[in-house]
């Protein structure tokens, strides 16, 4: 009997004789994280639901809390998506969703370890909330494809080798049908990167130019003109990942707030009160709420619900970023040097208040997302486009 025929009893039963086989041959606590989470893929531990050879063993995705519980009574090291944000949370899903088995095999075990950071060319000047109206082109040339535009609020492009590329291949089909979706090396001659210094300090959103890059078709992953089904993959796991990632109580903004609440009882005033019970009850509400976004998230690929888990979260951070540099203005001004990477355990109030002022526009903008809830979700009208049969080339720019 092979694997995929087995009973989900028969594959908890073998998940479990698995991990017992593989930790009696590698103690985490003897090598180093990387070395671990190679060996990890290999035996089919990364991701159970994958296929064989892919990081998995092509068994239910139920069954990777086993797995994650077993390294953690192990001490091995927590597979943080926080390794490889971008990578781990929305390129894995979308490669193992659509790429062949020879770029599944090359792309995703250093991925995994966090060897090879990802990053998303989507966004553009004059395509951000209207993503389906980029003008990024790839022309077709032989085997290959070449490819001009600019990208921006690219997330650490500076350091990626590898890049999720939506780009359009036919400037006369409507705007949502003439993409396509590849994959790219971002050592390819033509991809410059340039870091975006912003309010915080921080360089880690990018503009990228892309000057006759030229991609072999083999890293192509959607039919030519099918990029948008591919892509929403990627979004919708882009939008889970942000909105769902709060898993405790009192955890994130919302725990310094409360430790600040309680260890100094001179902020504890009667105007105070009911706004910090607000905000309180918002996180919690948001954390209960976004369960389900995770058992989705592990069941199958999320849907309209992780955009409702994002909204959420960004508007929950800017009302607690706010409240903590209200109640504690002196120290939320603390903030000498500006061009600083700050260690995400010291950085000052300042910091998190106006990075927070990005959470409602990257990963799907509040106003796009609240559109999809009303049209998927509450099956309200839907609104009115003027565009969504025009060529794209006839759309005025």
């Amino acid at each position: 009997m092979t694997a995929t025929q087995q009973t989900p009893a028969a594959h908890r039963d073998g998940i479990a004789q698995t991990l017992r086989d593989f930790l009696a041959k590698n103690d985490p606590t003897a090598m180093s994280a990387i070395e671990f989470l190679g060996r990890r893929f290999d035996a089919g531990l990364a991701w159970v639901h994958a296929p064989v050879g892919s990081g998995g063993l092509g068994w239910e995705r139920g069954l990777q809390a086993d797995v994650e519980q077993a390294m953690e009574a192990a001490g091995a090291e927590h597979a943080d998506i926080m390794r490889n944000p971008i990578g781990l949370g929305m390129a894995a899903p979308t490669v193992l969703a659509h790429a062949a088995p020879e770029l599944k095999s090359r792309l995703l075990r250093p991925l995994w370890t966090g060897e090879e950071m990802w990053c998303q060319l989507f966004s553009e000047p004059g395509a951000g909330s209207d993503l389906a109206g980029l003008a990024t082109r790839a022309i077709a040339d032989g085997d290959d494809w070449i490819i001009n535009g600019q990208k921006v609020w690219t997330t650490y492009a500076h350091i990626s080798k590898w890049a999720m590329l939506l780009a359009r291949t036919d400037p006369s089909a409507p705007k949502h049908a003439g993409m396509t979706y590849f994959l790219l090396d971002m050592t390819t001659p033509g991809v410059h990167a340039r870091p975006l210094r912003q309010a915080t300090g921080q360089a880690d959103f990018n503009e990228v130019f892309l000057d006759d890059v030229r991609i072999s078709d083999t890293y192509r992953i959607s039919e030519p003109g099918a990029g948008w089904s591919t892509a929403r993959t990627t979004l919708v796991n882009e939008r889970a990942i942000i909105g769902g990632s709060e898993p405790c109580r009192e955890g994130g903004h919302m725990g310094r707030l409360t430790e600040m609440w309680r260890d100094r009882p001179e902020l504890r005033t009667g105007d105070r009160f009911g706004v910090v019970v607000d905000a309180w009850i918002r996180a919690e509400v948001a954390r209960l709420s976004n369960e389900r976004t995770r058992q989705l998230m592990v069941s199958g690929e999320p849907g309209v619900e992780g955009s409702g888990a994002k909204v959420t979260a960004a508007t929950n951070n800017q009302i607690i970023t706010r409240l903590l540099a209200q109640l504690d203005p002196s120290a939320a001004l603390d903030y000498d040097d500006w061009s600083v990477e700050y260690d995400a355990a010291i950085r000052p109030e300042t910091f998190h208040y106006l990075r927070a002022r990005a959470n409602t526009i990257e990963g799907g903008t509040t106003e796009i997302l609240l559109g999809q809830i009303a049209d998927r979700i509450l099956d309200l009208p839907r609104e009115l486009k003027l565009d969504p049969n025009l060529p794209w080339q006839d759309i005025p720019k």
